[in-house]
Parts: C-alpha cells; structure tokens; sequence
C-alpha cells in the first residue's frame, strides 16, 4: 500500500509527498522513497519517527496494524491533523481509542477505501432492508496468505450494512467459523466464511439465499491502487472539515 501511494501522490499535482514511516528496526528506514516505490530516487527516505513526520504533514495515510494505528491518531490529534485509516482487525479498547482521538483529529476510517465495495455496502443494506428476515445472508471473503485477521475489514464492512438494513446489531447475529456438527442454520443469522490463500487482492461476495432463488453481490480487488485512490480522496475530502470520526461512505455522499 505504501508503494502503491507513492507513485499516486507522485503523479498527483494537487498532493505534496512530504515522508513516508517503517516500523523501528526496518531495512527499509534511510532507503529512498521512490527507490522503495519502484520509481527514480526522490530524494525522501523513510523514517520512523512519525512525530517529526506529523509535524510536517497536513494528513498522515495508514494501513498498518491496529497498536500503530492507535497510537498514530493520538499523535495526529495533537497535531491536529487529518488521519486517513485503512488498517483492519481492531477491538473494541482500541476502536475508543480512536473515538476519543476524533475529537481533535479529523479521522476517515473504513474497513475498505475503494469506491466500488463502499458502494457495494449501500446496495446490500438496500437489499437487506428489502428482502426481509426470510432470505438467509452468507458474507465470503478471500484474501493472499499473509492476511492476518479474519473476516476481512471488508467483510465486517458489509456485515454492518446488512445488519443495518434490518435494523439489527450485527454482534446479536453475527456467526462464523461452522465446524463439525452445528445444527441448522440459525434463523436471521448473518454468515461469514473466509479463506486465505495465494496472492489474492480481495475478493467479497455477499449471498442472499432465498426459497428457490439467490441473489449475489460481489467485488472483486484487482490491484491495491483502488484503495490508495481512495484513502487519498479521503485525505482531500477530509481537509475541509471538522474533527470526528467519518466513514468512506461520508467521503463518497452515500
């Protein structure tokens, strides 16, 4: 992700590449930033300081992992900027965390920045709304190997619409990880499967299953810039306004 950033905030007149941040330890802190993009040199080099870093920036993007991403937006609340987070997996300690830090940040938060899967959502809460209690919803999800948390961002991204649009609590219904002898499916249950493997992107599919008839949504990630475009139309839209916690549904109008 960072890459793919790189070479779009490059090629972005309107953004300004002002550092980039490696975990302490890294082989890549001191190499050049363009270099570590697969790009000329651009005289940049990764740091991990992100505090010398904030104190230059007007917007900090992070996908990262969720103890990094806790402690970022309380830096950025400090310095009062905006933070852009696509990172996955946090638990309910760390999601206040990040409440808390949106009073002073202007935060986007999103299980998922690109376009099509926030507009995904819309229409599975739509349809969620429309078809009512008797249509079972099973919610897939695959993604490469090294993908650490599961279901996906993503997955739980689309959860919560579907929750929504039956005016339920996703946790109340909510059930993953069948095994063994389970019994039958539990009535208005909201599923989810996933499976990790290879160098997959990101696949979604959210199955609406009926008496005699299915209905199926699916997104299909065919690159990791899709969420770079996003996260960064996120960090533009999020320049103008007042600190909060916002969605990429905000950032889009749906």
């Amino acid at each position: 992700m960072g890459q793919s950033l790189i070479r779009l905030i490059q090629a972005d007149s309107g953004l300004t590449l002002v550092g980039g941040l490696e975990q302490a330890g890294s082989s890549a802190v001191g190499a050049d930033l363009g270099t570590l993009a697969g790009m000329a040199p651009l005289g940049i080099t990764a740091s991990d300081n992100y505090l010398d870093l904030l104190a230059k920036a007007d917007a900090v993007i992070d996908f990262t992992a969720p103890e990094a991403s806790v402690e970022l937006a309380a830096a950025a609340a400090q310095a009062r900027i905006v933070h852009i987070i696509g990172t996955t997996g946090f638990d309910a300690a760390q999601e206040d965390a990040i409440a808390a830090a949106g009073r002073h940040a202007t935060i986007v938060k999103s299980g998922n920045m690109s376009l099509g899967v926030n507009l995904l959502a819309v229409l599975v809460a739509q349809a969620a709304r429309a078809l009512g209690d008797d249509w079972d919803i099973e919610i897939f999800d695959m993604h490469h190997r090294h993908k650490v948390d599961a279901p996906s961002g993503t997955a739980l991204l689309l959860g919560e619409a579907a929750a929504g649009g039956r005016q339920i609590a996703l946790s109340d219904k909510m059930q993953s990880g069948r095994d063994g002898m389970t019994g039958a499916r539990q009535a208005g249950a909201i599923g989810f499967s996933a499976l990790r493997g290879g160098s997959v992107v990101g696949d979604h599919e959210v199955i609406f299953a009926g008496d005699g008839e299915q209905i199926r949504l699916t997104h299909r990630a065919e690159n990791r810039d899709i969420f770079a475009r996003g996260a960064l139309k996120a960090a533009q839209w999020a320049a103008g306004q007042k600190p909060g916690v916002y969605s990429m549904q905000d950032v889009l109008g749906l």
